[in-house]
């Protein structure tokens, strides 16, 4: 092999067809991958919450220092990317966290829709359909993907007015009162306390809103402060996805609910076990964004990054929205997605013949 030292000749070698093809393939391949998932360790056993409530109503201590620990290992995978940007799979991570928050309301509501049902609306229906009640939920969370950027970076009474419509709550609600909820969270409070206190406190604000519509927003409130306290991009649906999980029913084998006079033991428990599972979906997530990322060398299909963008971003994507958003036939979505599931770099996620979604 001969070694070349000449600029010259690099520089004729480098105008070559191939060399050209071969820097504009790298050039597209880093505009879809800009960057690679940080490999996400096992949660470590010694921050894991060990017993249910029920079992253990005196372990107060033990909880909080298991909802501190978990969220400190969350916030780890939320500054990942690079220079301590979230990571890739973010948006990906958030709703699908708001659709387990929707459909956990949902039950609380007594509504029949479950995250099959929730996640068909949101991504079949027609954009001028108007949303079920379940619906309405699920666009309740969803309203986390808004960035601080995108509400002006504040929270601000439009922005409660926004997530008050979303429960068809009634227009006198004093949003003005609970956007100064959150600034007054905005202190050296701890964050688990602040989120407690002002979920509380926002039920006074909300006494004429119906009861079970009160509740769920002071839930979507808590997760508000939270991320508020810990800085974060935007906020992460966590509490509502287990505040009916057994281990963190009172003593009186009930949910807990913001008015009871432990409820800040309550969020505890609740954030303790929400951001293990969290980080535990988060874990996933990173190993299949790594996989769709490392499959788009293999891929032939022009236009892939709005694609790719919109898998990372959300829950899952119809290959209709692909197409609009792309700028691809029907015919050129459809074989897209099934390339990437024959790569495993996706997953369909309805078992159906037609009418399909896919995600990570």
């Amino acid at each position: 092999m001969l070694k070349i030292d000449s600029d010259a000749v690099l520089e004729a070698q480098s105008s070559s067809r191939a060399t050209i093809k071969r820097r504009a393939s790298s050039r597209r391949d880093d505009t879809v991958n800009p960057q690679k998932s940080q490999e996400i360790q096992r949660f470590p056993r010694w921050a894991r919450i060990r017993t249910h409530r029920a079992e253990d109503p005196d372990a107060a201590a033990g909880v909080a220092f298991s909802a501190g620990a978990s969220l400190v290992l969350l916030d780890g995978i939320l500054r990942s990317g690079e220079e301590g940007a979230e990571p890739v799979f973010a948006g990906t991570l958030r709703q699908r966290l708001a659709l387990r928050a929707a459909a956990a309301c949902a039950a609380m509501a007594r509504l029949r829709e479950d995250e099959v049902a929730l996640r068909d609306s949101e991504h079949l229906a027609g954009f001028d359909a108007a949303p079920t009640p379940g619906g309405r939920l699920h666009c309740l969370w969803r309203l986390f993907a808004m960035r601080q950027e995108q509400i002006d970076a504040r929270l601000d009474a439009a922005f409660m007015r926004a997530a008050a419509d979303c429960l068809e709550l009634p227009p006198h609600i004093d949003c003005e009162s609970l956007a100064a909820l959150l600034q007054e969270a905005s202190t050296h409070e701890n964050p688990l306390n602040a989120a407690a206190r002002v979920s509380a406190r926002a039920l006074h604000i909300l006494d004429d809103a119906p009861r079970i519509d009160a509740e769920i927003f002071a839930l979507w409130l808590a997760d508000l402060v939270l991320a508020q306290r810990l800085a974060w991009a935007a906020a992460l649906p966590l509490l509502a996805t287990v505040i009916t999980h057994p281990s963190v029913r009172t003593a009186s084998n009930r949910r807990p609910r913001s008015s009871d006079p432990d409820w800040c033991l309550s969020v505890a428990y609740a954030y303790a076990r929400a951001a293990q599972e969290a980080y535990a979906l988060a874990s996933e997530l990173s190993r299949r964004s790594e996989a769709l990322l490392s499959a788009l060398p293999k891929l032939r299909v022009k236009k892939t990054a709005p694609v790719v963008d919109l898998l990372l971003a959300d829950d899952c994507l119809s290959a209709a929205r692909a197409a609009k958003a792309a700028g691809l036939s029907d015919r050129a979505s459809r074989r897209l997605f099934d390339r990437l599931v024959a790569l495993g770099a996706v997953r369909e996620l309805t078992g159906r013949a037609n009418f399909r979604l896919y995600g990570l």
